[in-house]
């Protein structure tokens, strides 16, 4: 989007677009953002197909690092303001920013799917998903009941936005258990353990799962 700006012949007391959509979303987006990250741009396909109506036909923008509700599909028009203009749903209450918290989900316990590691022991093993946003995920490490932290394996992600997909082999112990996951960004930043809702700054806590095995 930063090759387009010289072109829109922009006011000197310009600093943010306000980007509105047919369905009545609107978002306003500041010119520094767009202006310090070449990441951010306008989409009207996806690997050379147009986009489907589903998807924000005909426009939509990508801001890398902030949650869906700052960026609008559908967009019908963009208008350059002297100031900063609560959005749609910053009206409503959500988040001015909307950056994305570090996050790791647990999807599977795959008793069913043990393997057998070194001494015969059997290892069942624990995976899942884990995004950051831009920053992407370091590392991602898994505890079993109130044992030590231990570093997962991770696959190496499609890009620097996609999920990272991750796995634990567990040496499996019959009873009843809880597994933990927590993710590392690409800063080194801890995801919080604090839990929070979605309302309005975005879920964050770890994320657990109780088994009997």
């Amino acid at each position: 989007m930063q090759k387009l700006l010289p072109d829109l012949g922009l006011r000197p007391e310009a600093t943010h677009l306000k980007i509105s959509s047919a369905d009545g979303f609107f978002e306003t987006i500041p010119l520094e953002k767009i202006m310090s990250d070449e990441r951010v741009m306008l989409c009207y396909a996806w690997d050379g197909v147009p986009l489907l109506t589903k998807h924000g036909f005909p426009l939509r923008i990508y801001i890398p690092d902030l949650y869906g509700m700052k960026q609008p599909k559908w967009i019908q028009q963009i208008e350059a303001t002297a100031e900063w203009e609560p959005g749609y749903w910053v009206v409503r209450g959500w988040s001015r920013e909307a950056r994305m918290d570090t996050t790791s989900v647990i999807d599977t316990v795959a008793v069913n799917e043990g393997i057998t590691g070194e001494g015969g022991a059997t290892l069942v093993p624990i995976g899942g998903i884990a995004f950051a946003g831009a920053r992407g995920v370091s590392r991602v490490e898994v505890r079993v009941d109130d044992g030590e932290w231990q570093q997962a394996q991770l696959r190496q992600p499609l890009s620097g936005m996609t999920w990272s997909l991750w796995r634990y082999d567990w040496a499996f112990q019959p009873g009843e258990h809880t597994f933990t996951v927590r993710s590392i960004d690409g800063t080194g930043a801890v995801q919080t353990a604090e839990t929070s809702p979605p309302h309005p700054e975005g879920a964050t806590g770890w994320h657990r799962r109780s088994q009997s095995l």
